[in-house]
């Protein structure tokens, strides 16, 4: 369990170190819990352009990445057509790969699909939320790999278990603040007081 204490002297989860972001990221995102399913689109969606890159790489170019997907507004990314592919790939602000391009367009259409029948996307992923501890840092659940599989079922693209997991970890569905970390108890307060969404 690495932690990392900058200049401040606050001890904070050792991942963070790489830049003032990184910290700004740790401190006010991740690992707290998230019931808007914009935002819940927006983060399984950069997690699926994260494949293979780091999270440092895709929280540089978020804001171009919103700014593209339309603030990640999933009713109207599922209209995007492909002009708008097209469009995407000339688009240097973000990851240009055609098939992590059509996977958001599709997902939008498949998160469409999924609020029809759950009410919310967040009703849906918080079915998911782990029952007991999860290993510090692993790269996948049960729970992320139970979200993965029914996903896929439901036609998602770039969701796999170690991409589900990291969603989980940064949406707050688990709290992996390393021991130690200023900021875990603060998530896990944040956890506590948080109530699920019904589902439909």
């Amino acid at each position: 369990m690495t932690l990392f204490t900058p200049s401040d002297g606050i001890a904070r989860c050792g991942w963070c170190a790489a830049s003032e972001d990184y910290i700004a990221y740790h401190d006010r995102e991740w690992g707290f819990p998230v019931a808007d399913d914009r935002r819940l689109f927006e983060k399984l969606s950069l997690e699926g352009f994260q494949s293979g890159l780091s999270w440092r790489t895709i929280l540089m170019k978020r804001e171009n990445f919103r700014a593209a997907f339309a603030g990640f507004d999933f009713d109207r990314v599922a209209d995007f057509d492909e002009s708008d592919v097209e469009r995407l790939l000339q688009d240097a602000g973000i990851v240009r790969h055609r098939g992590k391009i059509e996977a958001v367009i599709n997902n939008a259409r498949r998160a469409q699909d999924l609020i029809g029948e759950k009410g919310s996307l967040a009703a849906y992923v918080w079915s998911f939320e782990p029952a007991g501890d999860i290993p510090y840092l692993a790269s996948t659940s049960p729970a992320s790999i139970a979200m993965s599989k029914d996903l896929k079922k439901r036609g998602w693209k770039f969701v796999g278990p170690t991409t589900v997991h990291a969603f989980m970890q940064a949406m707050g569905l688990i709290n992996d603040h390393a021991e130690g970390c200023a900021i875990r108890a603060a998530a896990a307060d944040a956890r506590k007081a948080f109530q699920p969404p019904p589902a439909a």
